[in-house]
């Protein structure tokens, strides 16, 4: 097994990269699964309080306790946690802007939607963007999201024309490398003592990310 990058740790959390394809979520080869076997505890409480797209890969923060999934969790809902994520989308990307949508998530397909027709299950999702770089038919973009809905940044990117690359869900993509999308920057109160903590961390130096 590969050693996951912890960059923090105490008796209330963990902050870690995910690494792609691994689950979010406490099952069999998901995140909390592999962080209690690198801590040589297969029955630490290690518990999910936000999710990253099992394709994608980055900064998470999980919880230790009950308390400190409690008060992460209440973040989350009523005040938000900074997420800011690097992608790498096919095609000339504005400069800036925002992405305002109407979202609908189809359960049975597994996929998220646009649209702009309020319903049951719909609900707004809002992110910033700003394109940083671009070489090469692709644009190198810093994504804030201010909701966190599923596949929120796949989705609104591919309905502009813009799929990320290594997509396979949202665009017909034909390049074989993994999805292009990277939790970089995280942003929460320490469940515990209250202090704003902000953790970043860079993309693996390996196709696409070392374009630039």
């Amino acid at each position: 097994m590969d050693i996951l990058d912890i960059l923090y740790m105490d008796k209330d959390i963990i902050v870690c990269v995910k690494p792609p394809k691994a689950l979010s979520t406490d099952e069999p080869g998901g995140l909390p699964e592999l962080l209690r076997r690198q801590l040589g505890d297969e029955k630490a409480d290690i518990r999910t309080v936000h999710r990253l797209d099992r394709a994608a890969s980055g900064l998470m923060v999980l919880a230790r306790n009950a308390a400190a999934a409690s008060e992460l969790s209440r973040q989350i809902r009523e005040e938000g946690i900074g997420k800011e994520y690097l992608a790498v989308v096919c095609g000339d990307c504005p400069d800036r802007g925002a992405m305002r949508d109407l979202m609908y998530r189809d359960r049975a397909r597994k996929m998220s939607f646009v649209t702009d027709k309020p319903g049951k299950g719909v609900q707004e999702a809002l992110l910033d963007y700003e394109t940083l770089r671009r070489k090469d038919g692709l644009s190198l973009v810093s994504v804030t999201l201010h909701t966190g809905r599923t596949h929120q940044i796949r989705c609104q990117f591919a309905s502009r024309g813009l799929p990320l690359l290594g997509e396979r869900k949202y665009a017909a993509g034909e390049d074989d490398c993994p999805l292009a999308l990277f939790s970089h920057r995280l942003s929460f109160r320490h469940p515990g003592s209250g202090e704003a903590l902000s953790f970043v961390r860079e993309p693996p130096e390996l196709y696409p990310w070392n374009v630039w």
